[in-house]
């Protein structure tokens, strides 16, 4: 436990390196230019649990849509391997230090689901990997499309990757009498970079609403500064209509139907983008359905939403995991380097074997098919396009 004393020191290294971090923000150029590249490189890190399994078939899948590219040495694929919860564990960092220079020797990464530990865990209590890579990286955006055709849905949302409530999750503590602390952060730099991707999304793909959403009547100087920032964005695009929600009532709109075909694009906080996209997700379908892109500058991970079940694999049902997470993943990278062509082939391929015509379906278990039988599935369908 800590005394006041050491709370106020551990409190003012937190400012600091916030402080460190807010002026690398500043520093940095602009978005590299993929098509400029004389090799793009894909970095394949399959996580832990399910992850290697869904992430192995995503592989197949790129290398079935990009053999060209490869053969010619446009792109290249790198294994990476060491970011289990045991490695991780046993080195006590969330991304141990060789696998996080693998990760940043790559231009794009497709990563597995990765565990994080919690209370009552038998692992020492390490940061989330995730966070830590978007951290290191500075993948400042996490992008969660969520698309129901017959439902009238088309949402993108934009949620903040390397703020808020997550970004500071593992620097909390105790003090002596009993009192127990946690933080949130939100930076003027990173509030506006967030707001700023988002509405040039929506003005690049003829969108005509931005939805902020936060609890700035309740939090109100860290979630007063990012609505106030991201209507000060949206002033500077007035072809688009901006409207700003409470996080609880939008969580209620989103079932309504009468309302929800009206939202377009949402911007928002780390920890609010977490819980309303994982609801989002289940009008397509459920969290193993979705897929997400992490955005930087310099480095972009496209992963899956869900996490890594490791009760599947201590069921042995590992081989029966559904891969369309990371394939819809696979997409959102694909589009990302400059492959839109590749991009559709897939989306249209996993519309079509998930939606339309079915003819394999996975389950989880043995009442359905494997994640291999699903790859190839998907690899058939491209092929029949």
């Amino acid at each position: 436990m800590e005394n006041i004393q050491n709370a106020k020191e551990r409190f003012g290294a937190l400012i600091e390196a916030q402080k460190k971090r807010v002026a690398a923000m500043r520093a940095q150029g602009d978005f590299v230019d993929y098509a400029a590249l004389p090799q793009i490189v894909i970095g394949i890190c399959g996580g832990d649990g399910i992850g290697p399994v869904i992430t192995h078939e995503a592989e197949r899948v790129l290398r079935f849509l990009l053999k060209e590219e490869v053969e010619n040495g446009k792109v290249a694929f790198k294994e990476i391997n060491g970011l289990t919860i045991e490695n991780r564990a046993a080195q006590g960092k969330a991304i141990p230090d060789d696998v996080l220079a693998e990760l940043k020797a790559c231009h794009v990464i497709l990563k597995g689901p990765t565990t994080t530990p919690r209370a009552g865990d038998p692992w020492p209590n390490i940061e989330s990997a995730n966070v830590a890579m978007r951290k290191e990286l500075d993948l400042f955006a996490n992008v969660r499309p969520v698309k129901v055709p017959e439902e009238g849905i088309d949402w993108t949302f934009f949620r903040e990757n390397t703020e808020g409530a997550y970004t500071l999750g593992s620097c909390g503590f105790e003090t002596e009498d009993g009192i127990s602390l946690d933080f949130t952060v939100t930076t003027n730099e990173g509030t506006e970079r967030i707001a700023r991707l988002a509405y040039d999304f929506a003005r690049r793909n003829h969108k005509q609403r931005v939805s902020i959403v936060t609890k700035a009547n309740i939090i109100k100087e860290t979630d007063g500064k990012f609505l106030r920032l991201c209507k000060q964005i949206g002033a500077e695009y007035p072809e688009i209509t901006t409207d700003d929600w409470y996080i609880d009532i939008m969580t209620a709109k989103l079932v309504d139907k009468k309302r929800r075909t009206d939202f377009q694009v949402f911007v928002l906080p780390n920890l609010y983008g977490d819980i309303i996209t994982d609801e989002a997700a289940e009008f397509q379908g459920g969290v193993g359905t979705a897929g997400s892109g992490n955005i930087g500058k310099r480095y972009a991970m496209f992963e899956a939403i869900h996490g890594s079940a490791p009760r599947m694999m201590a069921e042995g049902r590992g081989q029966y995991a559904d891969p369309c997470s990371m394939l819809r993943a696979s997409a959102m990278l694909l589009s990302h380097i400059g492959y839109q062509d590749a991009a559709d082939k897939l989306t249209a391929a996993l519309d079509r074997c998930m939606f339309t015509e079915k003819a394999l379906t996975i389950t989880g278990r043995d009442t359905g098919c494997t994640c291999e039988a699903f790859g190839d599935y998907v690899m058939r369908t491209i092929a029949a396009l």
